[in-house]
């Protein structure tokens, strides 16, 4: 924030400077809130950028609406695959002059990777960002989210992200958010917290030592020129973000080229939280898979030195407290159960140890909690801190325990050969 407190965005508005931006955002079924975010990304502050809305053959009215809603008539334009993906049956423009920044591509189903590759081979500017349809982006984020582009000079910045939020129950208005509100479902509540270490914990330490492995699908921005010479997205996984990401960096150590990937922690992004636990476990065995698939696939960077710090600590970390870090834990607590049955337990030692990890974890939430009132105080009201403390107090005995289950059913859809991504269902966002 300091950093930052003497920027003035408006002069990177207007900027000959500021990098010409193509947003990509892949969408399949998404028609209960598709009108609402192109809205939303058609009305973003920058100068030079373009919106590319890639229908992945929906089954649902998303191309209807599009179509009606943004006067679409199909454009003079060829595709050129230089990734091959498949079949596109149109690329649409529109005639109002409002909506000139948009095309819409109408193409088969082929999942989010393909999808978002489709996007790069029609991407006209040099960096592409990469959004979930179903986001809802602060008028600022894209001037924010170019700014890291610009500064590097003895680096190549490859990718940047921003802060991903949960919008469940806040307001939302022509594309803009207008209200935001701590979810009173408990479910979407703790993701919230979930979400602020996450992202203004975790991934501000990964970026300080230029480890991280991870640019969120939700919004992340990349060299297009290097995205392409990687490969683009891998459609064979189910976590193409993270994959992309790593081979990208794989590919500039390889080729002993000096770059970084940037973070930027304002919260730039707002998504819709899985509220029911089918949704949630659904979302969560497939990060799991996708995990899984990216570190077997990038094996040879597991404790190899030739990768520097990716090699020797951000993969390891990756796989011994993202992937295995369930399975641990499951075995910790039969072990348990076990030793209690048996009667090998000595209770006031297990008691003392119980409550020290229960409150250690609980602090960890306090800490993000706090980070978040000392720095962008998005929550105005107390009874939100309140809501989400209570939350913190309650996530050890029902969020985590989800989460390590939703993960072995992970392992278990990957060992069975599930490669699919799960439909998840969308309730919109509240409108004023």
């Amino acid at each position: 924030m300091k950093k930052n407190s003497f920027v003035n965005y408006q002069i990177l508005l207007s900027s000959e400077y500021a990098p010409a931006l193509s947003l990509i955002a892949p969408a399949y079924n998404e028609g209960m809130t598709i009108t609402e975010n192109v809205k939303s990304l058609l009305s973003l502050s920058y100068n030079n950028y373009q919106v590319i809305v890639v229908n992945d053959g929906s089954k649902d009215n998303s191309m209807e609406l599009l179509i009606s809603t943004y006067d679409l008539i199909p454009a003079d334009q060829a595709y050129d695959a230089k990734i091959p993906t498949k079949n596109v049956k149109a690329i649409y423009q529109s005639r109002n002059a409002a909506f000139k920044k948009l095309l819409v591509v109408d193409k088969e189903n082929g999942g989010k990777a393909d999808a978002l590759n489709v996007g790069i081979n029609i991407a006209q500017n040099p960096y592409v960002v990469c959004i979930d349809v179903d986001c809802i982006l602060d008028r600022d984020s894209l001037l924010k989210l170019a700014k890291p582009f610009m500064e590097s000079s003895t680096k190549r910045v490859i990718a940047t992200g921003g802060v991903v939020r949960i919008a469940n129950q806040c307001i939302i208005k022509d594309g803009r958010l207008e209200e935001i509100h701590v979810p009173d479902k408990l479910l979407p509540r703790i993701q919230v917290l979930e979400y602020l270490r996450a992202f203004l914990l975790g991934r501000m330490a990964w970026e300080r030592l230029d480890g991280l492995l991870l640019i969120s699908g939700a919004f992340g921005a990349f060299d297009k020129e290097i995205a392409l010479l990687a490969g683009g997205y891998n459609t064979k996984t189910v976590g193409e973000d993270m994959e992309l990401v790593v081979r990208m960096r794989r590919y500039m150590h390889e080729h002993d080229l000096p770059y970084t990937v940037s973070f930027i922690p304002d919260p730039l992004c707002w998504t819709e939280a899985p509220e029911s636990f089918s949704i949630f476990k659904k979302q969560r065995s497939r990060w799991m898979r996708g995990t899984i698939e990216t570190l077997w696939t990038h094996r040879k960077m597991f404790f190899n030195p030739k990768f520097k710090l990716l090699g020797l600590v951000s993969v390891p970390y990756w796989t011994f407290f993202e992937f295995l870090a369930p399975f641990i834990e499951s075995v910790g607590l039969i072990i348990t159960f076990i030793f209690i049955a048996l009667g090998m337990v000595n209770w006031d030692s297990f008691v003392i140890l119980l409550l020290f990890v229960y409150f250690y974890s609980i602090m960890f939430s306090v800490l993000a909690l706090l980070t978040e009132e000392l720095t962008y105080h998005k929550y105005a009201k107390i009874k939100d801190y309140l809501k989400l403390l209570e939350g913190a107090f309650i996530e050890p005995f029902h969020f985590h325990l989800m989460s390590v289950f939703a993960a072995l059913v992970g392992y278990y859809e990957k060992i069975k050969g599930t490669h699919g991504w799960g439909e998840m269902t969308r309730k919109g966002f509240s409108k004023k």
